[in-house]
């Protein structure tokens, strides 16, 4: 191994530089991960254009990738010097008083432990990723692809909170990686109908790809008749937020069906308040769901799904990059250009 990587920091909005790092050295209990493929997200564009409040800068990002171990601490068994593993890059800690009533994606130390830095060419990843959520990649699956197991596992995660059917109509309000993401899930879930409100020709002509049943060619806002008119005036038994607006979080519910179920995908901004029709929560029994991060059972899950080649990967992947182009990727996806863009060291 060499003395020194590359690696991509954001030194503030809008600021990055590619720098010559120390390698890193695994302690006992920790791997050295060269990295193969990392994809580009909605959080780390959102990061790169305006910070984040989990993420003090300068801070090395990007945290959806897969690779090879370089280097191994003296005590890591599960795994050796050349293999080849995806994984996702939080673990709960199985201890606090969250984890010891399986509310994993509440454990008190899970984002400070958090392993950033997938645009680089290697990175540290410590036991208790290891143990819990990382796995070996088959050889028929690429770097780029298993690098899909964190968002995919966001997805699985929020899908397993409400009860599904197969012959569900499920409306997917955006057309991004997580709208897609979704899509593409409900779909290997057996759902039949899955519509996604999409207004970027581009994507909706991915989403159709993809397995959708049809698209709603406008903005949440303008989808209550469509949605009406597709259910025979009943409004969609899944309706899935994907696009982080506070407005159309309020829209989701008017898209749903009495007794229908709405999931809320995407984080707002911190302090964010909507306001909500309480007559639809309370006298027409529309459940609401607001699922964050990912547990190692729906890790294990989105694994199984990649693996076993449920997941149309290619469609989602848009093209690939170095390292020193990162800024140009997230320009295209700035520009609704692209799903994800694959990175390579």
């Amino acid at each position: 191994m060499d003395t020194y990587m590359q690696a991509v920091m954001l030194l503030g909005p809008r600021k990055l530089s590619c720098e010559e790092l120390p390698l890193p050295r695994p302690r006992a209990d920790e791997v050295v991960l060269k990295i193969d493929a990392a994809l580009t997200c909605g959080t780390d564009l959102k990061a790169f254009l305006r910070g984040h409040p989990k993420w003090p800068m300068p801070t090395r990002f990007g945290h959806e990738y897969a690779g090879t171990i370089a280097a191994r601490g003296r005590n890591v068994a599960e795994v050796r010097e050349g293999d080849a593993v995806m994984l996702a890059p939080t673990a709960p800690c199985g201890a606090c008083f969250y984890c010891k009533r399986d509310q994993e994606t509440l454990c008190t130390s899970l984002m400070e432990t958090m392993v950033l830095g997938g645009y680089a060419e290697y990175l540290t990843v410590p036991a208790r990723v290891i143990r819990t959520n990382m796995f070996r990649k088959p050889a028929g699956l690429s770097f780029a692809e298993a690098s899909l197991v964190e968002p995919l596992s966001c997805v699985v995660h929020g899908l397993q909170q409400p009860t599904i059917r197969p012959d569900d109509t499920a409306v997917v309000i955006g057309a991004g990686a997580f709208g897609l993401l979704h899509l593409v899930v409900l779909r290997a879930l057996g759902v039949e109908n899955v519509y996604v409100v999409a207004r970027n020709p581009r994507r909706a002509q991915i989403a159709r790809k993809l397995g959708a049943t049809g698209i709603i060619p406008c903005a949440a806002e303008e989808a209550r008749p469509l949605v009406l008119d597709l259910t025979q005036g009943r409004g969609a038994d899944l309706v899935i937020e994907c696009t982080a607006q506070p407005r159309v979080w309020e829209e989701a519910l008017l898209l749903s069906r009495p007794g229908g179920q709405v999931i809320l995908f995407g984080g707002c901004p911190p302090g964010t308040t909507v306001s909500l029709d309480t007559y639809r929560l309370h006298y027409d029994q529309v459940r609401v769901f607001s699922p964050f991060h990912f547990t190692p059972k729906a890790v294990r899950q989105a694994v199984d799904m990649l693996i076993s080649g449920r997941i149309p990967t290619h469609h989602l992947i848009s093209g690939s990059y170095p390292l020193s182009a990162l800024p140009h990727a997230f320009d295209l996806l700035q520009q609704g250009q692209g799903i994800k863009y694959a990175v390579i060291p």
